[in-house]
């Protein structure tokens, strides 16, 4: 069963699975309302709901145009779906109630183009919204979705399925905790039992964290700024934290995280331009990009790219790639792998001529060099999932550092194999030897067939002293893993890169 669910999340982004939550939880909504389930008017919900994703379109769709930036629609869609579940249904014949909703609305897609430092937006968009519209026009939201007995199933389910995709238990476990103990903390010890099953059952709490709180664009990338994060909103969310008479609300406490998620992660979005693109493997492009700053970074982190798509498909104008090129390198490059039936983010990428932009954001990642220069590697990719180990060999030819370092690499063929050049020179400078397993057409010297405990016990005998990374395509590095593990390494010692998407 978990397997059936891991291939369905590895077949779809990041975005694609928020949308698809919200909209299920949506529909349920309306089914509900119409067998009183729901205490709303279904017209007046569904109203609502095409309000909000009328305004979240437009508002985008002229902001869009005004900065000459491209946007993801899906995140577009989601904002409007998050304001529909969280504000209170209007009718149509309700001015002052349509006036509030589209209030929130437009603020909500306008702050990702106004309040934003370096072309990264600072603010949760639906926190934002809701946050203006409460204070300025007294229309607070009500965050029925969370308050709903009958939808909770629902709110769980999906909830942990964008947990699962996003890996984020850390974040959800640390911001539930903390705000579980705050609320008990200012509650009479009486009152215990009663407030633990209303704050499970009946308030937004977990469809806040399953869904605001783990929004990637607005809470920090690395795991101790994220637990940090995490720890205040939870300690804001608290409905009891007040400052003076003043009581905070779960969109205010969001919107102070996001303040702290900006001071501790990396500021802004690049806008590149393509220089030139180099053919590294069959079917495998770098395409070399010229940065208007020196992009800081550390050797196997990934960034967000963006292209501006005038027809997308299923999944979205974004993706999370690896930066293949090393810190000491003036260009950022990144290494792609195409298909026969290629996304039309890939599709777009491929036809760039030198010249144009891509947008990149979010950088982030901890499959990265261990900080123990001493500490004994063993790098395993498979197929394209050599960029990470691209960026990190550069990153140690460049600086003349040796480190104890083997290299495991799969591919189907010998044109397969990609980054010849670096993997080479590592091999002549560094003595970082290059085991290749080729499937079909294995040469002397290589290993036939794909990386296996067989190989691995030969090529790398002191195992259990090494820490492994894996990286490329999911059924390999799970699989790998499971065998590492059998062979008695420590999961401590096995580090898998991530994506929280779908390349």
């Amino acid at each position: 069963m978990i397997k059936a669910i891991d291939r369905f999340l590895d077949h779809l982004t990041m975005y694609r699975l928020v949308l698809y939550y919200l909209t299920s939880l949506l529909a349920t909504a309306l089914a509900f309302s119409l067998v009183k389930l729901v205490p709303y008017d279904p017209l007046a919900l569904a109203f609502t709901s095409v309000l909000t994703l009328a305004a979240c379109w437009v508002t985008n769709k002229v902001f869009e145009l005004v900065f000459e930036v491209p946007a993801n629609s899906e995140s577009v869609y989601i904002t409007a779906l998050i304001l529909a579940l969280i504000l209170d249904p209007v009718a149509a014949t309700d001015l002052k109630g349509i006036g509030a909703v589209a209030f929130a609305s437009v603020w909500a897609i306008a702050s990702k183009f106004i309040l934003a430092i370096g072309r990264k937006h600072l603010f949760n968009p639906a926190a934002l919204g809701v946050a203006l519209s409460a204070l300025l026009l007294d229309k607070p939201a009500t965050w029925w979705v969370g308050g709903n007995l009958w939808l909770l199933p629902f709110v769980l389910l999906g909830g942990i399925l964008v947990v699962r995709k996003l890996r984020r238990l850390d974040l959800v476990a640390t911001f539930v905790t903390v705000a579980l103990l705050t609320i008990l903390a200012t509650t009479e010890p009486s009152l215990y039992g009663a407030t633990l099953n209303e704050t499970l059952t009946s308030s937004p709490l977990l469809f806040f964290a399953f869904v605001m709180l783990t929004e990637p664009l607005t809470a920090p990338t690395t795991r101790w700024p994220r637990l940090a994060f995490a720890a205040i909103v939870g300690f804001l969310f608290a409905p009891n934290v007040h400052i003076g008479s003043f009581y905070l609300t779960p969109e205010l406490a969001l919107l102070a995280g996001n303040l702290f998620a900006y001071a501790a992660g990396p500021k802004g979005r690049l806008v590149l331009t393509l220089e030139r693109v180099e053919r590294s493997a069959s079917d495998s492009y770098d395409f070399i990009f010229r940065s208007p700053r020196k992009l800081a970074f550390e050797a196997g982190q990934y960034l967000e790219w963006t292209l501006g798509l005038n027809r997308s498909d299923n999944r979205g104008n974004r993706r999370y790639f690896t930066i293949a090129s090393a810190p000491t390198e003036e260009a950022v490059r990144l290494g792609v792998k195409f298909y026969s039936r290629s996304s039309a983010f890939k599709r777009e990428l491929i036809a760039m001529k030198p010249g144009s932009r891509i947008h990149a954001a979010q950088l982030a990642g901890n499959f990265t060099l261990p900080a123990r220069r001493e500490t004994k590697v063993a790098f395993l990719a498979g197929g394209i999932g050599i960029t990470p180990f691209r960026s990190m060999l550069q990153y140690l030819l460049d600086r003349g550092e040796k480190r104890p370092i083997i290299v495991l690499y799969g591919t189907e063929h010998q044109k397969d194999i990609a980054y010849r050049d670096v993997l080479d020179a590592a091999r002549r400078e560094l003595e970082i030897r290059t085991i290749h397993a080729v499937a079909q057409g294995a040469e002397r010297g290589q290993y036939p067939g794909y990386i296996d405990r067989r190989l691995i016990e030969i090529a790398v005998p002191d195992y259990l002293e090494r820490t492994f990374y894996i990286s490329g395509p999911q059924a390999m590095v799970k699989l790998l893993g499971r065998q590492l593990r059998a062979m008695g390494v420590r999961r401590s010692r096995i580090k898998v890169d991530y994506f929280p998407g779908f390349a």
